[in-house]
């Protein structure tokens, strides 16, 4: 049988085992090319099929290319009908997307994980909030399992083997030896699916942690101890040097060079306060009457300050709100050299995995870039100039911003934070 395609992908995601365990059920042959992460996926040819660069990419034979690993194994499924890897009937369709949805929304162990690693900051109540949502997913589907074998029916589906690849990652990483005696029912039926004889390979051993993985802060570096200062020699006194030795010295001296000046400080002075506009926000209600919107309209200066709206470049990329709005505070951090120059709202609008990040920026002279360029990711964001006393849309995007009630394309605003 010819391959159905080639697969682009790391053997040890959880996306690529579930990819190549459909295709075993399935008896579909899925060939697997040499590839090399962070190269390989970077290079023009694979961008031309695979825009956003990502994997596991799955190139078809007929030409069909397609990206994400749950529509790929469930596109690779819908190819064997015959296999009963979708269910066998209408319900029990329904059955396995809401199971692989499941698994999906509902363990975080990546989520997680990346806290423990310090891939994004660690906070210990959310760390805490998602084990204990993760807990109460795991008992959810413990009940499920204690009068049946598979998930779906009475044979193997798309919702047994995704779960399996969720499951095990989460038993090395939080599902640990206190947690699984509560989950007797859910270890037997990992152990059912990682060890049917197609699938043992692509599996591979399963790894449980005694204890569950616990967050340990990064060493800080020790500052080098200062030099110890040298003892003073005293040495005999020399006689003075004539005045025109004295002028030959001072001649060697190597002028400082002047510090650059930013040139939004060469700019005509303004007459809108920055510091009093970040204080009038912080104190006065941002509608109404005296509010900071009615501050910012009378005081403004349209010559020497700018409005923009601001727009992340890859919002398919984003996933938990919170995330979403750590990120826009690294944004921030960034842009630290720029803080006389600058004020910011912006925000997380909409829900987990289906959210955009947007706000407003007000900013010294005309030139966004000048503002923002001392952040390494300025470049990430798009930048719009907004007229807000002439143009009533832009005026309803801006106040919407400040308020934190801003909503675009039906996405509402969820979180938020303020550069002032």
């Amino acid at each position: 049988m010819a391959p159905v395609g080639k697969l682009y992908c790391v053997p040890t995601m959880t996306q690529t085992k579930t990819i190549r365990s459909v295709c075993a059920v399935a008896g579909l042959e899925l060939e697997i090319p040499e590839y090399k992460h962070f190269s390989d996926n970077q290079t023009p040819e694979f961008l031309a099929k695979f825009p956003h660069g990502k994997i596991p990419a799955f190139e078809g034979a007929d030409g069909f290319n397609l990206t994400e690993g749950v529509p790929i194994a469930r596109y690779l499924a819908g190819r064997a009908p015959n296999s009963g890897l979708l269910g066998s009937s209408p319900e029990d369709a329904a059955l396995v997307d809401q199971w692989v949805h499941f698994f999906e929304s509902e363990l975080h162990t990546d989520v997680i994980f990346g806290m423990l690693k310090n891939f994004f900051p660690y906070s210990k109540g959310i760390h805490t909030v998602l084990a204990e949502r993760q807990l109460r997913s795991l008992l959810t589907l413990e009940t499920h399992l204690s009068t049946r074998t598979f998930l779906v029916g009475d044979r193997i589906t798309l919702a047994d083997i995704y779960a399996a690849s969720v499951l095990q990652r989460a038993v090395s990483v939080t599902a640990d030896a206190a947690v699984r005696a509560k989950l007797i029912n859910t270890v037997r039926f990992l152990e059912t699916i990682v060890h049917q004889p197609k699938l043992e390979a692509i599996y591979g051993p399963t790894e449980y942690v005694e204890n569950a993985l616990q967050y340990v802060p990064p060493k800080k570096e020790k500052a080098p101890a200062p030099p110890a200062a040298p003892k003073e020699k005293k040495e005999k006194e020399k006689p003075k040097k004539a005045a025109d030795d004295e002028e030959e010295d001072d001649g060697n001296l190597v002028p400082e060079e002047p510090k650059e000046k930013n040139p939004l400080d060469l700019l005509p002075k303004s007459t809108f306060n920055l510091e009093d506009w970040k204080r009038a926000y912080s104190n006065k209600d941002t509608r109404g009457a005296d509010g900071s919107l009615e501050w910012f309209y009378a005081n403004f200066d349209k010559e020497g300050f700018s409005v923009w709206r601001v727009d992340f470049k890859y919002n398919e990329e984003l996933t938990q709100v919170f995330m979403s709005s750590n990120q826009i505070g690294g944004f921030f951090n960034r842009l630290e050299a720029s803080r006389k120059y600058l004020f910011g709202s912006v925000g997380v609008l909409g829900e987990a995995n289906a959210s955009i990040i947007s706000g407003v920026l007000i900013l010294r002279g005309q030139d966004s870039k000048l503002a923002v360029d001392c952040a390494p990711d300025y470049e990430s964001y798009d930048y719009t100039k907004l007229d807000v006393f002439g143009n009533e849309q832009d005026k309803v995007f801006f106040e919407g911003a400040l308020a934190w009630d801003l909503e675009v394309d039906g996405k509402k605003w969820a979180d938020g934070k303020n550069f002032k």
